[in-house]
């Protein structure tokens, strides 16, 4: 089927070659020319537009239009503009890691219009183009329904993951077990996805806090007969092998130690892009305690004034897993700090 992308950076790019390797139209729209050059280059079947309504001109309806820009301003006049020039049973997917309540605001002025609105939380960083995508959906059925044959490529499938036992009863959804999800309404999506994001922030933080433990082992602190001179590159392979603790991101821990095991490459100065943020803000509304996830956003914030190697190593897992820079400087994101990249 017909579909425009907007926004092609790490991504918004990948997700385009990927669905036209399967087959999908896609027209590419983003502020650089050269990026949409080069991703173009790589997708087959593709075209390119010059701005959003050439996007729009270039489908035919219902059309399809996936939104893959950062949080924010950028996206709120995006989707408005897109809402100036759709049509009547057409589709706005914001792919991004917007904030849940943004959705739910946007999908309601755009049911004004009946402009369909579906907010997709999008995990794989940029392994996506090759493993796929998990993805957590929210939006009305119809639409979700709608966009399965997209859904259905960019998600990584059922591959050699275990079947979970007692899945076969009424009321799961068969889609999870392809690693996408209908979660519920506008807004659901995102909101999975964000809580998803707070729980990544803690669990990078206890292989951080890990690993230091571990390291620190050889300190000329301890009593002489209590140091040990731990390879921490050995320790993260063979916890790969049938480990409780075994994941992707204890992956991603050995492949920068084996690297590099001081992690001299990175600064540590960790940042936070903002899901953990709403995490906690949601758990304070609904009074559920999170002191693991509160915990693991302060670290970030106390890593740009001073750096420990387990900070280093949170760093390094965010880079692997979604080609992130470190960031020193700091941007207001509503109504709070959040980093910025380095120019």
């Amino acid at each position: 089927m017909q579909i425009g992308i907007i926004g092609l950076g790490k991504m918004g790019g990948n997700i385009s070659v990927r669905l036209a390797r399967h087959g999908h139209e896609v027209v590419l729209f983003d502020r650089d020319p050269k990026v949409v050059s080069d991703v173009q280059g790589r997708a087959e079947n593709s075209r390119a537009a010059h701005d959003l309504r050439d996007v729009v001109s270039k489908l035919t309806s219902p059309r399809v239009i996936w939104v893959m820009l950062p949080a924010g301003k950028i996206t709120e006049e995006t989707v408005a503009t897109l809402s100036e020039t759709l049509e009547a049973g057409d589709i706005i997917i914001d792919g991004g890691n917007s904030y849940y309540k943004d959705d739910i605001r946007r999908a309601s002025m755009l049911r004004e219009k009946n402009i369909h609105y579906v907010d997709v939380g999008t995990s794989g960083g940029v392994h996506g183009l090759d493993r796929g995508y998990c993805m957590m959906i929210g939006g009305a059925k119809d639409a979700v329904d709608h966009i399965d044959p997209i859904l259905s490529v960019l998600a990584p499938g059922a591959g050699d993951v275990e079947r979970t036992p007692g899945r076969d009863i009424d009321g799961l959804d068969p889609r999870a077990e392809q690693g996408y999800l209908h979660c519920g309404p506008a807004g659901s999506g995102h909101f999975v996805k964000m809580v998803h994001n707070g729980i990544e922030y803690g669990m990078m933080q206890a292989f951080a806090e890990g690993f230091d433990v571990l390291r620190s082992k050889n300190s000329e602190d301890l009593p002489e007969d209590q140091r040990f001179d731990l390879n921490t590159a050995d320790i993260a392979e063979v916890w790969r092998r049938g480990s409780v603790v075994s994941s992707w991101l204890l992956d991603l821990c050995a492949n920068a130690l084996a690297k590099n095991e001081t992690l001299s490459d990175y600064t540590g100065q960790v940042a936070d892009s903002g899901e953990g943020r709403w995490t906690i803000e949601a758990a304070i509304e609904e009074a559920v305690p999170v002191p693991v996830l509160s915990q693991a956003l302060f670290t970030r914030f106390r890593s740009r004034s001073g750096n420990n190697f387990g900070e280093k190593l949170l760093s390094a897992m965010r880079f692997q897993f979604g080609g992130h820079i470190e960031q020193t400087h700091t941007e207001k994101k509503h109504g709070s700090e959040v980093s910025e990249k380095k120019e």
